[in-house]
């Protein structure tokens, strides 16, 4: 981040335009400084000021200041890439969408701002200062850009060291951290499997790693006093392997930004101890050694850098190392980064679970099958990579039968990557006590975080005795995730000796939030808490914070009508969610929700209208077409029902509630074999269920 000036602005701003959406914006210079006539937070063509440069190559974005403290990203940016290559021109950030003044997307809106989206990474020493009462931002930041304690935390201490004559009485320098993780180590190959082995196990706590994920990782910000060296979890809620960002294996989804701090956690390199220095120089940003010669350090070019390791002899350009072990993925259009995940390609997965691989990615006109062919004539048929987990995960995007097994042995097995164990965790459809009680007690925080999102929903008579003791966690984002959790058990369901460290997180937990006081969705969390605590008035109050901030959150619209449900206030209710429904009309949730409300004040047909509508927009959630059908079946609508559970179960094949209605509906429709199909397939997926077993007996018989 940088001033924009003639040294720093790379664009070209001699009076250029740019086509988008219906706007033609223009970009030109006066009085030295520089400008932007594009349209504005009400659609309008306005003129602001260029304030500062962010990045350099491949691109460069433009940041535009307001008079509340908002600096807002403008998401034309200029590629600044040599002709050649396709750069030197402006072009959009999401070119195959027709982004305009009322998306959540467009750079007027929450999405793009500097202060919250940006600042942290791209500046050093940022303190946000939003001031929620009159909505404005007083950011403050120690450099504009990245510096020394960005990494190295605070330098006073440093500069004092310099200044003393006895310099070898403090081997930390006077830094809050050392990062002596290479210190005295190094790399021997193994005399059985050939492959490096490090000299000293490495720490649990990766002290780099945790560092650089400051900004490396996907998260998102619980407190601004961040120590560099101790868990990223402290301070931050790490992402984990969500569908949307990471295909099943762990490998980041092209056009997603999810950074690179999860896929090298995900890694056999990180296992076996490597850092982020052993690779990248930290203060250059450049690899350690040019090309192949950085995998060298470890890797003998003589067994690895022939034909006979990589198969591909007269490929022109040369293939390297980062071609098969770090493909690559394309970021904000033009930025091509290579995921840290070194896996070995596996077309076979690929056929498995439909996730990519790197013969592909160069072999387009080709099939994952020719792929896996070729690779099992030069390897054997046996292919082995290290992330084994991805037919888990693909069995719970796909909600096969088999996924809670699936989950549970990935989840319950400590030699994978802790954050694939977290991330199984909270995967799984139903809560495992067992399976709590050893997570919570994981010596890695994102496992024990894991955990604690699989309680979510168990019942509160049930938290407290698994999860309590999490509250005094040494790790703060753990005691902050916990008292969400636990906010919903009643005061008297609580030990006494433990009601003080609740205390404590609840007020970890509430300044988190406050920290994003301009988020819709941290109002929202905080709302939420106060709801599970019984406070009424707060949790309104927080949740119109939400809907102030963005009418089209619906999230803070459907939890403001529930609680007003509780209240019974139903008529109120239905105006909060009709005046969500005409700034978001497509949201299937909003339908959803109204359509319940309806069904509570006796309006049936309107109801089932809201509720057709839900189902309709979103067939993904198998819970709309549920809730559709019952409605149908209670206006008499049997056959309809049936039809619609039927397609829900086509797309949804191990929906319990789908499967448990159906067995009830043809039981009542006298189809007594049908009913016993549906009672054997929900068997498979409740084996355990001695109701269930009863019921299949008994159908047995009548038919």
């Amino acid at each position: 981040m940088e001033h924009a000036t003639e040294g720093t602005v790379r664009g070209n701003f001699d009076d250029a335009t740019f086509d988008y959406a219906g706007i033609r914006s223009r970009f030109f210079r006066n009085d030295r400084k520089y400008f932007v006539e594009t349209d504005g937070p009400d659609g309008k063509l306005a003129t602001f000021e260029i304030k500062y440069t962010f990045g350099v190559e491949p691109l460069q974005q433009y940041l535009i200041e307001f008079p509340d403290g908002r600096i807002q990203a403008l998401s034309i940016a200029w590629d600044t890439r040599p002709q050649a290559q396709g750069g030197q021109r402006w072009f959009h950030l999401y070119p195959d969408a027709a982004v305009t003044h009322n998306d959540p997307l467009h750079w007027t809106k929450l999405n793009q701002n500097w202060n919250f989206m940006c600042a942290e990474c791209h500046s050093t020493g940022v303190h946000k200062n939003y001031d929620a009462t009159g909505d404005r931002f007083a950011t403050t930041s120690a450099e504009i850009s990245v510096g020394c304690e960005a990494c190295h935390g605070p330098g006073s201490h440093h500069v004092e060291w310099a200044g003393t004559a006895r310099k070898a009485d403090n081997p930390d320098k006077g830094l809050v951290v050392r990062f002596d993780e290479r210190l005295d180590v190094s790399w021997a190959e193994d005399a059985v499997t050939h492959l490096p082995r490090r000299s000293a196990s490495a720490a649990l706590l990766r002290k780099e790693v945790e560092t650089c994920g400051l900004c490396h990782a996907r998260r998102g910000q619980l407190s601004e006093d961040r120590k560099p060296g101790r868990w990223l979890s402290e301070t931050h809620r790490i992402a984990l392997l969500d569908r949307h960002w990471f295909e099943a294996d762990g490998q980041i989804r092209d056009g997603e930004e999810t950074y690179n701090y999860a896929p090298f956690r995900l890694s056999k390199m990180y296992a076996a101890g490597v850092t982020c220095s052993d690779c990248h120089d930290p203060h250059s940003a450049r690899l350690k050694l040019p090309g192949d010669a950085v995998c060298g350090q470890c890797h003998a070019p003589d067994r690895y850098a022939t034909a006979a390791h990589h198969h591909h002899a007269d490929v022109t350009p040369a293939l390297g190392c980062a071609s098969c072990h770090m493909p690559v993925r394309s970021y904000m259009v033009v930025d091509r980064r290579h995921d840290h995940g070194f896996r070995v390609p596996r077309p076979d997965l690929s056929l498995q679970t439909g996730t990519p691989n790197a013969c592909n990615d160069c072999h387009r006109d080709k099939s994952a099958s020719w792929a896996a062919e070729r690779s099992a004539g030069w390897f054997g048929p046996h292919p082995r990579g290290y992330q084994t987990w991805a037919g888990a995960f693909q069995a719970a995007s796909t909600e096969q039968p088999d996924a809670l097994a699936l989950l549970k042995a990935v989840a319950a097995t400590p030699e994978l990557p802790a954050l694939v164990r977290a991330s199984a965790l909270a995967e799984l459809p139903e809560p495992d006590a067992e399976l709590a009680r050893r997570a919570l007690a994981d010596p890695d925080p994102v496992v024990r975080l894991g955990a604690l999102e699989m309680l979510e929903g168990l019942p509160a008579t049930q938290l407290w005795a698994l999860a309590s003791k999490n509250l005094s966690d040494p790790v703060r984002g753990v005691r902050i995730r916990a008292a969400e959790l636990l906010a919903s058990v009643p005061v008297a369901g609580r030990r006494e000796s433990d009601r003080d460290a609740f205390a404590r997180a609840a007020a970890e937990f509430e300044a988190s939030q406050r920290l994003n006081a301009d988020r819709p969705d941290a109002n929202t969390a905080l709302g939420n808490f106060f709801a599970r605590q019984g406070d009424a008035a707060a949790a309104e109050r927080e949740y119109r914070a939400a809907m102030r901030l963005d009418p089209t959150f619906a999230a803070a619209s459907i939890n403001l009508s529930d609680l007003y449900r509780q209240l019974g206030r139903d008529t109120d209710a239905e105006h909060v969610l009709r005046a969500a429904l005409a700034s978001s009309g497509q949201d299937a949730s909003l339908h959803h929700a109204l359509g319940l409300t309806l069904v509570r004040l006796k309006r049936p047909d309107a109801a089932l209208e809201e509720l057709r509508r839900a189902a309709e927009l979103d067939p993904a959630r198998s819970q709309y077409s549920y809730v559709y059908a019952i409605g149908l079946n209670s206006a008499g609508r049997r056959d309809d029902a049936l039809a619609v559970l039927k397609e829900n179960l086509q797309r949804h094949p191990a929906d319990r509630d789908t499967l448990a209605v159906l067995i009830s509906y043809e039981r009542q429709s006298g189809d007594i074999a049908s009913a016993l199909g549906y009672a054997l397939r929900l068997q498979q997926l409740q084996p355990s269920d001695r109701g269930l077993a009863a019921l299949i007996d008994g159908l047995g018989r009548k038919k």
